[in-house]
């Protein structure tokens, strides 16, 4: 039988019993005609993520019957856990709307892009003060001669409202001037450098999280490239490439530490300790992956071969869905024979 779907963004309630970790990792097997983009935008991770989670996968030809690993268990920011927080090394957004009466609160996340090298995106508090529906753009004359400069080519002075606008058809601005969470004319690069300081959506993304948001929501944006949770007894960490023109920012190695402290002594009295390894091999080699440092726990390599993998048999989403529309509908035959693990 044949299907449609467009997937949405990963959506969890927040743990009630302390934990700071949600999600679960999945392995899939994609059909020959899939690419790793393909799979991180059904999925809603971004380039950076699908990568370091596969990196002897080739992103535009998987090998036949090739496991993919879907790195969709994420470790919460740190509190306070109200509007949005923009985790800038993760290039990951976390939605913490206000709960409805008598529903459980939750957490939404998407991926994002984040700002090129010389483009930072300011750190710290804001809110969102306005929203727009097909927005026009004026383009900076410093981004105009930046293009020029690395292309050879000249951009317009103003891209008008449409699929090839590069702020997409739904726009978020914050407090801090010229700087937007919108969609973006090229999904592709979702996860990547790609801005001049705005944090770029998928337009499906954007699309949902658009009609939710309203005016006045706070907005936080945080530089930590190690993140420690815990979940089911065990304390995760998850590190990534650090964004390194922000000034006076902890090395990861002192951060880890400062996360740690408190969690290795309380392993040790509970005759349950970290595995000191991990942390550091964590560190020299980031990985969007939470993995268990509780010595007692296995190997991420371990836990990921034991996972059970999932026949993947969407429709590629093909070269006419990079711009700013919203793609279409794809098909997936779900009586499609499963894979063995």
């Amino acid at each position: 039988m044949l299907v449609s779907t467009i997937a949405g963004a990963a959506t969890f309630a927040l743990p009630k019993d302390g934990s700071t970790v949600v999600g679960e990792v999945k392995v899939v097997v994609p059909t020959p005609d899939n690419t790793l983009l393909d799979l991180m935008r059904h999925f809603d991770l971004g380039y950076d993520e699908i990568t370091s989670a596969n990196p002897r996968v080739s992103v535009w030809t998987p090998k036949a019957n090739t496991r993919v690993v879907i790195p969709t268990r994420f470790i919460l920011p740190p509190k306070p856990w109200e509007g949005i927080v923009v985790n800038i090394p993760q290039r990951r957004m976390y939605y913490f709307p206000v709960p409805k009466k008598g529903q459980p609160a939750q957490v939404i996340t998407y991926p994002i892009s984040i700002a090129r090298e010389g483009w930072s995106t300011p750190l710290g508090t804001s809110k969102v003060t306005a929203k727009y529906r097909d927005p026009g753009w004026f383009v900076p004359k410093s981004i105009r001669d930046e293009h020029r400069e690395e292309e050879g080519v000249e951009l317009p002075e103003y891209f008008p409202p449409g699929p090839d606008n590069p702020m997409g058809m739904l726009a978020m601005r914050t407090g801090w001037p010229g700087i937007y969470l919108h969609a973006t004319n090229r999904p592709w690069g979702i996860g990547m450098r790609t801005s001049h300081g705005c944090m770029h959506l998928y337009p499906e993304d954007a699309a949902e999280l658009f009609p939710q948001l309203k005016v006045g929501t706070p907005f936080r944006v945080i530089n930590q490239p190690v993140l420690v949770g815990d979940a089911g007894g065990q304390v995760w960490m998850a590190s990534y490439d650090g964004v390194a023109e922000y000034p006076d920012q902890p090395a990861p190695a002192t951060l880890a530490a400062s996360l740690l402290d408190q969690r290795i002594m309380e392993a040790v009295l509970a005759g349950q300790p970290l595995d000191q390894d991990r942390v550091r091999k964590l560190l020299a080699d980031p990985s969007a992956i939470p993995q268990s440092l509780n010595a007692d726990s296995p190997a991420l390599s371990t836990a990921l071969a034991a996972l059970p993998a999932e026949s993947y048999a969407f429709a590629p989403y093909g070269i006419d869905a990079n711009d700013a529309s919203l793609p279409e509908p794809r098909q997936h035959r779900d009586d499609a024979a499963s894979v063995a693990p």
